[in-house]
Order: structure tokens, then sequence, then C-alpha cells
């Protein structure tokens, strides 16, 4: 973070000022005490489980020089009190950003979109570092919280910033599209990712429609020609509209895409140069749109394209547990995309899992739970996943979890298996029968959401049996 004395970080925030005002805050903004370091400031965030304020002592053990408070502390370190201290950090956050901006190198690079947001930033991530000193967030820092904490390690010597904008209801992106003030904002996809909290896709569209809404004239708006949803967005923001996707009349598309067990292929087609090859270790088609998003804006930031090609093919997986492809000792090769779940990447992780199959000749299991906040569409989604996975001739799947357990009665349904699909009420319980079916010759696909667990599943059947 910029260095700032406590009477600078108070007038920002607007807080009550307790204790000195030339302590100068020289390190990263923190939530949690362990990660305190010598001239931090401490963020006494409230949670759900604790509450920071029990551990300023511990922050400044570990180098605290101030802390944001909301309400005052027997510390003896200066003490800014605010009524919230989230909303105070995103106050800090927008004037940092800023206060950067105006040195005039600073470019900020927004994302969002209900699929695929993840691992965009961390392909624009691992692009930019090439081309100088770069922020982007730390696993799905997408929040009120998360958001402001990585705009919040910028410097003044920071050369690109990447925000992954997550959704948390109406209005939630736009607060922070405005702290960050993106000169690129991507859209991937408006899908039912969280349609059953926000009230069917439309509203989803309106939400993540608040990043390019709040684009000025001089930003770029990058479009996914392939998703009708955002395509319609282009008629709500002032910034210039590209595109990118599948279509030939995209402004950045792909064609001759092909995936195997090795990763996925493409050639990328941008305006006025010959097209490229592009060959990704990660798994899944469906990675072709973050790619191209990916690379589309290091276009528009006129980075070197072959350098930016070669960042991305470089990456050995998307991230922890999205499409992470492991091979037992014995051979069994396990999927691991089990940290998030909506019916669109369920079938595209399905899909994958069927092409890998017919290409490799190994038997295929699908291991699903729960895709959460579904809502209304919850009953529907998962019984047509049952019948999407009898419909691609997937060889077992074994659902898991009472949340997901109508994945296992649209598929027993679907006419066409006899005793293919198991459902089980515990994780345990499939893990035991999972151990004693498996061979060691099969494609196996873990997949739900983060909150069903399964990714620990996952990993443990990487272990051999003992």
């Amino acid at each position: 973070m910029l260095k700032l004395t406590t009477l600078e970080i108070a007038r920002i925030v607007s807080a009550e000022l307790i204790g000195s005002a030339e302590v100068i805050v020289t390190g990263s903004v923190e939530t949690d005490s362990r990660k305190v370091t010598a001239g931090s400031l401490f963020v006494a965030k409230p949670g759900e489980e604790t509450d920071g304020h029990l551990f300023i002592e511990d922050a400044i053990s570990n180098g605290a020089v101030a802390a944001l408070v909301e309400r005052p502390m027997s510390a003896d370190i200066p003490q800014l009190l605010v009524s919230d201290v989230v909303l105070a950090m995103g106050s800090l956050a927008k004037y940092v950003v800023a206060e950067v901006k105006s040195k005039g190198k600073l470019q900020v690079v927004g994302v969002t979109g209900s699929n695929g947001k993840t691992t965009t930033k961390n392909m624009l991530g691992n692009i930019l570092s090439h081309f100088g000193p770069t922020v982007a967030p730390q696993e799905s820092y997408n929040n009120e919280v998360g958001a402001p904490y990585s705009m919040l390690r910028i410097s003044e010597d920071t050369a690109f910033l990447v925000v992954e904008l997550g959704a948390g209801g109406p209005g939630s992106i736009r607060y922070l599209a405005q702290m960050c003030q993106p000169d690129i904002g991507i859209e991937l996809k408006v899908g039912l990712a969280h349609a059953g909290e926000f009230g069917g896709i439309e509203n989803t569209q309106s939400i993540k429609a608040e990043l390019v809404e709040e684009l000025g004239a001089d930003a770029i708006a990058l479009l996914n020609a392939d998703d009708a949803y955002v395509m319609q967005m282009q008629s709500v923001t002032k910034a210039q509209v590209l595109t990118f996707g599948t279509q030939t009349d995209s402004n950045y598309f792909a064609s001759q895409i092909s995936g195997s067990i090795e990763g996925t292929g493409f050639l990328f087609h941008s305006p006025n140069r010959e097209p490229k090859k592009v060959q990704l270790q990660i798994l899944g088609e469906h990675h072709v749109f973050n790619a191209m998003a990916a690379l589309a804006t290091a276009d528009q930031l006129h980075l070197d394209m072959d350098t930016a090609i070669k960042a991305i093919e470089a990456m050995p997986l998307a991230e922890r547990w999205r499409m992470e492809l492991h091979r037992r000792v014995d051979g069994l090769t396990v999927i691991n995309d089990a940290y998030n779940a909506s019916p669109d990447s369920m079938k595209a992780a399905l899909q994958t899992l069927a092409e890998l199959g017919r290409q490799t000749g190994k038997k295929t299991v699908a291991i699903l739970g729960e895709m959460a906040e579904l809502g209304e569409y919850s009953i529907t989604e998962h019984d047509a996943i049952g019948r999407i996975v009898v419909r691609l001739n997937l060889g077992q799947l074994v659902v898991i979890g009472a949340g997901a357990k109508l994945i296992h009665m649209g598929a027993t349904q679907e006419g066409s298996w006899d005793g293919e699909s198991k459902y089980f009420e515990q994780i345990y319980e499939a893990e035991q029968y999972l151990r004693e079916m498996l061979t060691g010759e099969e494609i196996v696909l873990v997949k739900s959401s983060k909150s069903a667990n399964l990714r620990y599943l996952g990993d443990a059947l990487l272990e051999e049996n003992k």
C-alpha cells in the first residue's frame, strides 16, 4: 500500500482518530492478525465466528502500527474508529487506486461473470507479470472484503491491477467497479450461478452488467460474443465495445478448438495479425473463453502476444481444485473440479470427461455433489445434470449428499441405465465404495460446489488403497 499517516487515513475513511496522527503505515492492510507484518494496518473486522477486535494485541505483536476499529480498544497503537470497518476499507482502497492511477502508470482490469472469473484473473496475472509489477487476487478474493484487500496491495510501482468482481446482490459489482475504476472490463458469462439468491438469470444479468455500466468512455468493455445475455450489455455502457468468442465476426475469436488429456488447444485470431496457435495445459474446452479474454486484454494493452501466449501455456492448472488433473500410482486419473459448480460449469466438465473417455478408451466415472445457490432452479437443474450424464454415455455416476440426490434420480429415470448410478448420503460411504470399485483404469471427475466438500474426496482418492 501507499505510505500514509494515521491522520491521512482518518481523513480518507472519515474516522475518529484515537492516538498519534503522525504514525506512518508502511506495510500491508490485513484482516487476519496472523498475516500482519511490520508497519501493517490491522482491520478489526467482526466475523460470523469471531471478532477481529479480539486479536488486536496479536496484530501489535506481529508489527501492526495502527488499527481500523468499530469500537475503542485498550491497545497501544493509534486507532481509527468507524461505524463499519468493511466500508472504511473500501474507501481506503478507492483512494489508493485513484491516487496510483493519477500518476499515469497503473492499468486496471476488472473481471466478472457467472463462471470463469478465477481462471481468467489467474491467466491475466501470469501474463501481466511478464510486463511489469502486477497485483492479482489470491484465491477467490472477489467480494466487499477480498476485492479491496487485493487493491490495497498496490504501490506506486504497480503497473497492472487485476480485480475479480464477485456478485453479492444488486449494487455489489457497481460498488467494486467504482472502487477500482477499470480501464478494461471483462464480461465472461451470465449463467444460473447464484440464480436462486438473485431471483433469476435476468437479475443476474442486471447485476453483472454493473461493471460495464461503470466504465468510462475511454475504457474498453470486452464482451463474450457467444453469450446472448452478455452481448445485450453493449447497450448500457459508454465504453468502447470489443468482443471475443468462437464467432468469426468477433474482434477476437478461437478456431480449431481441440481437447485431450494433455490439455486444450486452439487457434487465436486477433485484428490485423496472423492467427497464433495456443496449447493450454488446462483441461476443458470451456477454458478457451477465459484464455481468449486474457489474450484479448493483453492485446488491448499493447503487450507482446508471443510472450502472453507462452505465459498461459506454462500454467499447469487454472487453480487448486479447478479441473486439477492428477494420476495415481496405479494409473487412475482424477480430475478434481470440486471448488465451484453451476449448471453451466457442471455440463462443461462432464462433456470434457466424456471426450477424454472416448479418446483414451478408459471407463469414465462422474462423482457429483450439490450445485449450491440455485434456489427455485435447484430441482430442475440437478435432475437435468443426471440425465446429461446418461446421454453422454458415461460409465458410472456416484452422487453424494442430500442436496444432490436429484442428480441420481434424474439419471435413473432417464431409462437406459441399470445400476450405473449410486447415491450416498455421506462422503465416507462413497469413498469406501469407490475404493472397492476403482481399479486404476478409470478417468474420474469430482465436481460440486465448495460447500459439498467433495474436493477433499478428490484428494483422498489419489492415495493408494491401504
